[in-house]
């Protein structure tokens, strides 16, 4: 498959591809390396990941970074519930000694954290590491166990390798410097808000039912709209609510009932101070200048 066959694929599923990002997700599959990719929040980074793992007719396994977050969570626990009980089972049979022990430390009793079920399935599954910035340094360091050799360390069982190799996609919103060994694994690319032709595109792709002259005006709308001193700038989903919203109110143009589209801006704008920032003249202002 060419970057230009997997760039239609994802557009099969919805997803409008740049140019940049189909060759850059498709050299991480063919070399195998996981992909990172930047940018605010909104741009359709992890929708990039959903969306594969559809054109791939896969699993998509994801971890959400949080801080805190440790091996526990991200790779794996053991079951201490059915451990107890396995072991007060034995007891009542006269099992006691390291034939329990085996049992109760062997693979019935792991409970499986993304990191390791990405790597234990037969098929090779979409890994997404999501918001990977939000996720202490000190996960990284087990991170990258996985992610360069594709194998992770259980002290009671041993090592368990890779029965085939996840496609790994990371997401960061740039909250924190990602360490360069994590870096170094990865490749990259940064992914920006659409430009005006490629987020009509992704809006006739998930609405095909929107007129044109709406679909013009709405794009206008919205990337006018993000040039303002926003908290919270709208990203591509909020666009899709947005003109799911004044399709679903019958409206055809953004000019007609002013009221109507101050009501309207609830899907753009997700902040108090935003939503009185765009008063009702502002948003004539910036309807007016949409075409």
């Amino acid at each position: 498959m060419t970057w230009t066959d997997l760039q239609t694929a994802l557009g099969r599923q919805g997803y409008v591809a740049s140019d940049d990002l189909a060759v850059a997700l498709h050299l991480a599959l063919q070399l195998e390396r996981p992909l990172l990719l930047e940018g605010a929040a909104g741009v359709g980074k992890t929708e990039v990941a959903r969306t594969l793992s559809q054109a791939k007719d896969t699993q998509l396994i994801r971890l959400q970074c949080y801080e805190g977050l440790d091996a526990a969570q991200a790779i794996y626990e053991w079951n201490y519930q059915r451990q107890l009980l396995s072991i007060r089972a034995s007891a009542e049979d006269g099992e006691t000694g390291k034939a329990v022990e085996q049992r109760i430390f062997s693979r019935e009793f792991l409970l499986e954290r993304p990191l390791l079920a990405a790597i234990t399935r037969d098929k090779p599954p979409v890994l997404l590491i999501d918001e990977i910035d939000r996720a202490d340094e000190e996960f990284e360091a087990y991170l990258l166990e996985v992610l360069s050799d594709y194998q992770i360390s259980v002290p009671e069982l041993g090592t368990i390798t890779a029965t085939s190799k996840p496609m790994v996609i990371l997401t960061s919103n740039g909250t924190r410097d990602l360490s360069d060994a994590l870096r170094r694994r990865c490749l990259y690319t940064h992914v920006a808000y659409p430009d005006r032709q490629t987020e009509l595109s992704i809006l006739k792709s998930r609405c095909p039912q929107v007129e044109d002259h709406l679909a013009h005006q709405v794009i206008g709308f919205v990337q006018t709209l993000r040039k303002e001193d926003l908290e919270k700038t709208p990203g591509i989903a909020e666009m899709l609510d947005f003109a799911a919203a004044l399709m679903g109110l019958g409206i055809a143009d953004l000019t007609d009932n002013p009221a109507v589209l101050q009501a309207t801006l609830t899907t753009l704008l997700k902040t108090q101070s935003d939503q009185a920032q765009i008063t009702p003249e502002v948003a004539a202002r910036i309807a007016g200048k949409a075409a």
